[in-house]
């Protein structure tokens, strides 16, 4: 049976390649966008995300470990869903934009979850200097999901509704 130690390591390896593909993904997020309220928020995400990769390389150092990549099939899947959104909705609407929100924030929930998870297995094992660099990504990715929310009230729904 997996320990917390093997279970850490083994999410860190998915979320670090997870974050990777992210980060290749949003600035084609960022150009399928309609508002320039919404292509700014991906762009900020873009240079948040590498900095996420920064971390998780820091983390891996603080643990003693390489930093490798395993294949994450969760955050393939959800990328793939924001490329069919962008295929399957007009350019140029809000109901694009609204379609990329819907998409961005169910990364930003398997993020959540995931650097939440991850933060509670260091402390568990006593990596405090991990477990703050965690928070501090998890922190980050609670504040990206609540602007895209902003975005999405304040704008892009209505006149998404209106199309």
């Amino acid at each position: 049976m997996p320990n917390s130690n093997s279970i850490l390591r083994g999410q860190l390896v998915q979320v670090y390649p997870a974050e990777k593909h992210l980060v290749k993904a949003l600035p084609k997020m960022q150009k399928a966008a309609t508002s320039e309220k919404l292509a700014a928020a991906f762009e900020k995400h873009t240079k948040e995300t590498q900095k996420h990769i920064e971390t998780l390389e820091q983390v891996f150092e603080q643990l003693g470990e390489k930093a490798v990549a395993k294949k994450c099939d969760a955050m393939q899947g959800l990328l793939d869903e924001a490329d069919s959104i962008i295929s399957d909705t007009e350019k140029d609407t809000f109901t694009r934009d609204a379609g990329l929100i819907l998409a961005a924030q169910k990364v930003e929930h398997y993020e959540i979850a995931t650097y939440g998870t991850l933060r509670t297995f260091a402390e568990t094992m006593g990596h405090d200097d991990v477990a703050s660099l965690l928070q501090k990504t998890l922190d980050n990715e609670k504040d990206t999901d609540e602007a895209l929310t902003g975005i999405a009230g304040g704008f892009v729904n209505d006149k998404a509704a209106q199309e």
